[in-house]
């Protein structure tokens, strides 16, 4: 739970500044969240994950983009760039490379059946890519203010994100259960 407020750190704080400011102070708290987040694990002495690079990478130069030009598009756009990298990451790596990057990180946890892990990593990659533009429709369709933008990308993707695992775990909880009745016989 820790790990999970940890990582939630810029994005709640993007949340508050925005309640209490607007969204250029929100975006700049966001960078600076993500920068002492950075900092912190390294002080620490604590591995620092690909993932709070790739996120601080894309708030740095979108954050950035934003505060430079005075333009929100660019901190709209910030959720979309990083769900549809890490959707192409996944599908890439399936098709180009014949790597499941999924199964790398998680392996040795967990003990799945290859087209399990097939299924699970072009699960998420679409999970990624739909979200990535259900975050454009909420953005720049026309439909939402600013303020629920804001909303959405806070609790709404998270909310998506948590059900997506809540149904992807129970789907994986029975072919789990299967390989370990298989290994026992």
């Amino acid at each position: 739970m820790k790990k999970l407020l940890f990582d939630l750190f810029p994005l709640i704080l993007f949340f508050i500044a925005y309640r209490f400011a607007d969204i250029y102070v929100a975006t700049g708290v966001a960078m600076a969240a993500g920068v002492a987040q950075i900092g912190w694990l390294k002080a620490m002495r604590r591995r620092i994950e690909p993932m709070h690079w790739v996120n601080l990478a894309i708030i740095v130069i979108f954050g950035g983009a934003t505060l430079w030009l005075h333009n929100d598009a660019f901190i709209k756009w910030k959720p979309t760039v990083l769900y549809w990298l890490f959707g192409a990451v996944i599908a890439v790596s399936l098709v180009g490379f014949k790597r499941n990057v999924l199964r790398s990180m998680l392996g040795s946890q967990v003990k799945l059946p290859e087209p399990v892990w097939n299924r699970m990593a072009w699960s998420w990659a679409a999970f990624f890519t739909v979200a990535g533009a259900l975050n454009l429709l909420v953005a720049f369709s026309g439909w939402f203010t600013e303020s629920q933008w804001v909303t959405f990308k806070v609790f709404g993707l998270f909310g998506l994100l948590l059900v997506f695992v809540l149904l992807q775990s129970l789907y994986l909880a029975r072919h789990m259960q299967e390989d370990a009745a298989n290994d026992e016989s």
